[in-house]
């Protein structure tokens, strides 16, 4: 893995996550279309790599497959780092897994980003319905070596596996005398917990930690990974990223409203309700009760949001505290004008390249 440099005056690296957020009165083609120009304004303003994160049964998230999102941005843009941060890779079988990431590799040599992670995406009855059995989760490690021993093609020689080739991949370049494979998609783990940080430090893996879900101990494993981690041939040292949820704009009124959509959507979750992502003028006609208001305030103020200069301090107040290599900005809001603005003003806060 080569490391990236900090983007623009930034003291670190800047990406992007898109969930393809689909606000209530949009469609999933509406949605589609502006992941797409998200994607194209990230790659043009300089931004390191551009994630989408894999979800099911909500109408407020629109990527059940980021490798299928993917796939059309090989062709819509140039330079940036095209990734599933994540694929919840206990909803899969590592062999298609290793087939998709081999095939958009060869889309766009030396641009795709594996993330890995072993929550479900869902609720518990759609889990169930993805995954078939319950202890999925416990197979976790085994999974992502399955997957790894895909990629490279390299399991050992008594594995089961052994003479199962993943195409395209190294096997098939060598069954057709061709040069092997000059790129091979970086391989993530990702979560918010001791237990991520503590697998992505024994396989030498960068570790990217979601900080948009809660108040997880990101300072605790972060010393986890840092500590533990084993070089491999894919990684000489720790490289950490978190992610968080930002809503920038010239008004911080605004991003005050923008950011308060996601939390009532998260609000629905905890009562066992639909993800969905109300306009600012229903969420604030919400009646809601004290404990209602309560989880409404802090999740709001759990995404940085505010105007471009407010949100970079948090960004770099985080960046401080956490030590990380790079930060990615988890773009939030009822409104795609809104999560476009985001990368736009902070890109213009840290002098980032405008071509």
């Amino acid at each position: 893995m080569n490391r990236p440099r900090p983007s623009g005056t930034a003291p670190f690296v800047l990406s992007v996550l898109d969930n393809a957020l689909t606000g209530v009165g949009v469609s999933a083609q509406e949605s589609y279309d502006e992941v797409i120009s998200l994607a194209r304004l990230a790659d043009r303003r300089g931004y390191q790599r551009f994630w989408m994160s894999e979800h099911h049964a909500m109408p407020g998230a629109s990527i059940p497959s980021p490798p299928l999102m993917m796939a059309r941005l090989t062709g819509e843009t140039e330079r940036i780092r095209l990734g599933a941060g994540g694929i919840m890779l206990p909803n899969h079988v590592p062999l298609v897994v290793a087939e998709q990431i081999g095939m958009l590799d060869a889309l766009a040599p030396g641009r795709i980003d594996l993330g890995l992670g072993r929550a479900p995406g869902t609720d518990g009855a759609t889990a169930a319905a993805l995954r078939r059995h319950q202890s999925a989760n416990e197979d976790f490690p085994e999974q992502v070596a399955e997957l790894l021993g895909f990629l490279g093609n390299d399991f050992p020689q008594d594995h089961p596996y052994r003479d199962v080739p993943a195409v395209p991949g190294p096997w098939q370049a060598e069954q057709n005398r061709v040069p092997q494979p000059e790129t091979r998609a970086d391989v993530w783990i990702l979560g918010s917990s001791v237990y991520s940080a503590q697998l992505a430090a024994r396989l030498g893996r960068p570790y990217a930690f979601a900080l948009q879900f809660g108040s997880a101990d990101i300072l605790t494993a972060m010393r986890i990974y840092r500590e533990n981690f084993r070089p491999s041939s894919f990684l000489t040292e720790p490289y950490s990223l978190v992610s968080v949820g930002v809503v920038a704009d010239e008004d911080r009124v605004e991003a005050r409203r923008q950011s308060a959509s996601g939390a009532v959507a998260m609000l629905r979750m905890f009562q066992g309700r639909s993800f969905s992502l109300f306009p600012p003028e229903e969420v604030e006609a919400f009646q809601a009760t004290f404990q209602e208001r309560q989880v409404i305030e802090e999740y709001t103020d759990r995404a940085l949001h505010g105007t471009a200069s407010e949100v970079a301090e948090g960004l770099e107040k985080l960046h401080a505290q956490t030590g990380v290599d790079e930060v990615m900005l988890v773009v939030q809001g009822h409104s795609r004008r809104a999560q476009a603005r985001t990368v736009e003003l902070i890109a213009d806060h840290y002098g980032m390249p405008t071509n």
